[in-house]
């Protein structure tokens, strides 16, 4: 923060430029972004993952709130866009790159996070369960695009209501329903 004013990450700006050339649309909004940058802050030490690098856009938010001992683990599984994200995040050391499908990648993790942003289908319409398994107690799981908005195909505005009926009547979860941007949802692990 800067005399008052929340400072958006350089890496943001550069990002959102290279994207709207390449015609990429789906980049995290201001306000998105500043919530993911306060839970990053949140969590010193902590080992994230970004299902859905996209650009980068999202990741660089996350990058801006963690501290040195943090890592971030950002998956996608298209190169072209993904490639964005790594030439203005990839010289950070605490950020590791995996280019492949976020399905696979998911059924194989063996670690725990304390941070799970799931921007695609897999960790949010696919494979919930088994990501929410790899989420330590405390730890928070965000998405967003989840309230019925024309903008959203009818497909996907059918899934987002079943994915949070479905986050709602877990118990191991403390949701939170964030009315703004594109609908987002703050879930907290509360128990294993």
């Amino acid at each position: 923060m800067e005399n008052g004013v929340i400072q958006i990450p350089e890496a943001y700006v550069r990002i959102l430029q290279e994207s709207e050339l390449l015609g990429f649309q789906q980049s995290c909004d201001r306000k998105t972004g500043f919530l993911l940058k306060g839970l990053a802050a949140s969590k010193p030490g902590g080992n994230f993952l970004e299902l859905g690098t996209g650009t980068g856009a999202s990741a660089s938010w996350i990058i801006d709130g963690m501290d040195e001992r943090s890592k971030l683990t950002t998956v996608d599984i298209d190169s072209k866009v993904q490639s964005i994200a790594r030439k203005y995040l990839g010289d950070d050391r605490r950020v590791s790159f995996c280019c492949g499908d976020g399905a696979a990648f998911i059924q194989n993790l063996t670690e725990g996070f304390d941070f799970i942003f799931a921007d695609t289908w897999p960790g949010k319409f696919e494979l919930l369960d088994k990501i929410l398994d790899h989420l330590n107690v405390g730890g928070f799981y965000v998405i967003h695009d989840v309230f019925p908005q024309s903008k959203l195909p009818e497909e996907l505005r059918i899934k987002a209501t079943k994915l949070l009926k479905t986050l709602q009547e877990r118990p191991d979860l403390d949701i939170t329903e964030l009315d703004w941007s594109t609908g987002l949802v703050l879930a907290v692990k509360t128990a294993v």
